[in-house]
């Protein structure tokens, strides 16, 4: 094998994550991790300008910098040539979207637009859009389109359009000036090829775009703005491809931003959650997986098409050729665990983490696992960052039941791990009702790595066996594995995945008994989802009518 070596980059929330593959048997020769220096900015924009509550943007020089900086540092870990490089393969968060213009520049690069926050990446997080998606949701229910059911009956401000008409609606200076609207995925694969392509993963399951049909029909644009009338074609490009396809290679400006040689096949982007799938060897049906990190996604794969209500939806070929891909998620795991460790915890705490060198994390953890099930009385909604499946309402918020004056912060710190297992229970519940068939769930991801205490409370939880991923870069082998496919390395993702494919280094069996309590609970869980939930409840509308003043 003359260029032995794969490279697969995972993009995510806060930071970019880069690893040197060995194509021959699937080591993991370097990796490299570059901090975004913007982070996600939800208080105010580089320049001091403030940002309205429910903001979630990125600044999309930090993705052009992993590229500089990540990429030559796996090389020269490993002691690699860039010569020796057969191909590369990236994934993103989604739906991050951008506007760009004729020449594919991010508009937040024009000075005239540097204070405009609706210039910028939106997050997939970014909330801000959520009276945008409910007239969306309103007027396809109302047409009857036929495009809604694929979508669980719902979309919700993380998505493409919700985000594209908060822009025309709230900055029609952005919108005008804008040439293409993009994921930023598939704008990176423009800088590094200098060709514009869409990657099917994104459009089908963020952009509401679906192979054979494409886009909803301009009619429903139109009704929805009349500044809409036109978009496909214009705006939203209509170069849409399936996983079988590639980016290309990389031009000489992508060979100068990366240090690889031009011509380099670059591999279609994918979500970064499901770029994870073959990496975790499911290239098959009846096999979930779920990545636990910021949030989590829950993912499976069917030959038959199904219509399961409360999903984020299901693109055919979309992750895997020849099937069709059904995603759901909670939109905050890892954040809701971060929260509390930042506003729950008490200085004295805090002092002794730093005494004895531990985090915050590693101390409640500790003294959590000590608790039994229900032992501290207390009941969470995991809603802190809105709810993604089933409900699909980033407008919803947490709860916390049964707090006294006794109350520790490591009982707090397990009742939000275990309100997060109840929301994945539920979503497991929902897929199988509807005609999924769940063999086997396999864990990747940060949290599935490093939180044995977790991953017991939702094997507890959940009452199923869980398989730890062979990986820790789950998302990143992922993209290495499409890049030996684009780079014919590999015939296809089932041969790449056998061969790269690292075995699971453990598996969390459920305890009966501690299964048999978390379902009485699971069910007063469901109690609480159903009340604060389903429909307009009055308690949510004032509390939320109110924070928006």
């Amino acid at each position: 094998m003359s260029k032995p070596y794969l490279i697969g980059i995972d993009f995510g929330t806060l930071s970019g994550r880069c690893i040197l593959v060995d194509a021959r048997d699937g080591r993991e020769l370097a990796e490299s991790v570059y901090a975004y220096p913007h982070g996600v900015m939800d208080e105010c924009l580089p320049c001091g300008t403030p940002l309205p509550p429910q903001f979630a943007l990125q600044h999309p020089q930090d993705y052009l910098d992993v590229l500089s900086v990540t990429i030559p540092d796996v090389l020269q870990k490993a002691g690699a040539a860039p010569g020796e490089v057969a191909g590369l393969g990236f994934d993103f968060t989604a739906c991050t979207w951008m506007p760009v213009d004729a020449q594919g520049l991010p508009l937040c690069f024009d000075a005239r637009f540097a204070a405009e926050p609706h210039a910028y990446v939106k997050l997939w997080k970014h909330h801000a859009s959520q009276p945008q998606a409910d007239r969306i949701n309103a007027l396809a229910a109302e047409r009857g389109e036929d495009w809604l059911p694929l979508y669980g009956g719902k979309i919700s401000s993380e998505w493409a359009l919700p985000k594209t008409l908060e822009v025309l609606e709230k900055a029609p200076a952005v919108f005008a000036a804008t040439a293409r609207f993009t994921e930023a995925a598939d704008w990176l694969s423009r800088m590094l090829t200098g060709v514009e392509t869409h990657s099917a993963s994104f459009a089908g399951y963020k952009a509401l775009w679906r192979a054979g049909v494409g886009y909803p029909s301009d009619d429903f644009f139109t009704a929805l703005h009349p500044g809409l009338h036109g978009i496909v074609g214009t705006r939203l490009s209509e170069t849409v491809y399936g996983m079988d396809r590639t980016a290309g290679v990389l031009s000489s400006a992508g060979a100068a931003l990366t240090g690889l040689p031009a011509g380099t096949p670059l591999a279609l982007p994918q979500i970064d959650g499901h770029a994870a799938m073959p990496a975790l060897g499911i290239v098959g049906e009846g096999k979930l997986m779920m990545i636990m990190g910021t949030s989590s996604c829950h993912i499976i794969n069917s030959r038959a098409e199904h219509t399961v209500p409360g999903i984020c939806g299901y693109v055919r070929d979309g992750v895997v050729p020849g099937y069709a891909t059904y995603e759901a998620g909670q939109a905050g795991v890892g954040d809701i665990f971060d929260w509390c460790v930042r506003y729950q915890v008490p200085g004295r705490d805090t002092e002794e983490a730093a005494r004895r060198g531990v985090s915050i994390h590693q101390l409640l953890r500790e003294r959590a696992m000590r608790l039994e099930p229900g032992q501290s009385g207390l009941l969470a909604l995991d809603w802190l960052n809105g709810n993604r499946n089933p409900l699909m309402n980033a407008d919803l918020s947490g709860l916390l039941l049964g707090l006294t004056l006794n109350t520790r912060p490591e009982e707090i710190y397990r009742a939000w791990i275990e309100a997060t297992a109840y929301g994945t229970r539920l979503i497991l519940e929902n897929f199988e009702r509807h005609g999924m068939r769940i063999g086997s769930i396999t864990v990747g991801g940060g949290i599935a790595q490093k939180d044995e205490m977790a991953m017991q409370i939702y094997a507890d939880v959940t009452g199923r066996d869980l398989h730890i991923a062979g990986t820790v870069q789950a998302a990143a082998l992922g993209s290495a594995m499409y890049a030996g496919v684009a780079a014919g390395i590999f015939p296809d993702l089932s041969a790449a995945a056998g061969r790269l494919t690292r075995p699971s280094p453990r598996t969390y069996r459920p305890v009966p008994a501690h299964h048999a309590v978390y379902t009485r609970l699971y069910q007063e869980y469901r109690r609480l989802h159903d009340y604060f939930g389903c429909g307009e409840n009055p308690v949510m509308l004032t509390l939320r009518k109110l924070s928006r003043g």
